[in-house]
């Protein structure tokens, strides 16, 4: 009888004890070889359809911290497809909206032609940010202004690659008080940005344009160090045209000491 019970019994399953180191090793392969085939699970999936991988990193401040590239991509793929608004900007970024705002109209800054406008509207989260305000608000005119989607476009193919290509360098460090860094940040910020609004010579705002995006992007990725980088670079700035306005000022009184 003990025979024929035996006998009778199924076999186990040869796999049906597997070490758990042996588990992990084999669904880290099983990754490894998925992303070399392209065949990644449905979470690590692109957010554009291959274009663009989501790229998360722990934050001090908010737990996860998305770069800013996937979350300017995001936002154009969600965009309207004829017109958008700075009221639908703001909504859709919500607590980084004052960072995201900076990077956009600094970047816009650049641009002759639209430099003063954009110089104007980069005003106004700056004082906010100095106020203490939670997220920058516009006049109702100005939030509900529609803008080609087309503009918005053309901003995220030139920014994205190059946002990308930093992101690698950056990353949370050198953790600030941030309603401290706020405050400093839009400080600096209103004054570069005088520069961009006053300066009388033609491209004479792509510097402080570019600087004022360096400090958003450092502020966006919460990395002190890059943001140290980006003050001094501010600073810098500042004292050339300090040295450039004191010079033409002198020059003026001789031209006009002489003429006299």
């Amino acid at each position: 009888m003990y025979r024929e019970r035996v006998s009778t019994r199924p076999a186990p399953h040869k796999s049906s004890y597997v070490p758990m180191e042996h588990v992990k090793q084999q669904s880290g392969s099983a990754q490894l070889v998925g992303v070399m085939h392209n065949r990644v699970p449905a979470q690590a999936q692109p957010v554009n359809q291959g274009a663009l991988a989501l790229k998360s990193i722990p934050s001090p401040n908010s737990g996860t911290l998305i770069h800013t590239s996937v979350v300017l991509q995001r936002l154009y793929e969600g965009a309207p497809t004829d017109h958008f608004t700075m009221g639908w900007v703001m909504a859709s970024l919500g607590k980084r909206s004052f960072g995201m705002i900076m990077l956009l109209l600094s970047l816009a800054a650049v641009v002759p032609g639209i430099s003063i406008v954009a110089g104007l509207l980069l005003m106004i989260p700056a004082f906010q940010m100095v106020a203490g305000r939670s997220a920058p608000v516009f006049p109702r005119r100005i939030a509900n202004h529609q803008l080609p989607t087309r503009h918005l476009m053309a901003l995220v193919r030139r920014a994205v690659p190059l946002l990308r290509y930093l992101e690698k360098m950056i990353h949370p460090r050198w953790h600030t008080p941030l309603e401290a860094t706020k405050r400093l940040v839009g400080m600096v910020v209103i004054i570069l940005d005088a520069l961009i609004v006053l300066a009388p010579i033609p491209l004479t705002n792509v510097v402080p344009a570019l600087v004022i995006a360096l400090i958003s992007l450092a502020y966006l990725e919460e990395d002190g160090s890059l943001l140290l980088i980006a003050l001094l670079a501010a600073i810098t700035v500042l004292a050339v045209a300090s040295v450039a306005v004191w010079e033409t000022v002198r020059g003026v009184a001789n031209w006009a000491g002489v003429i006299l």
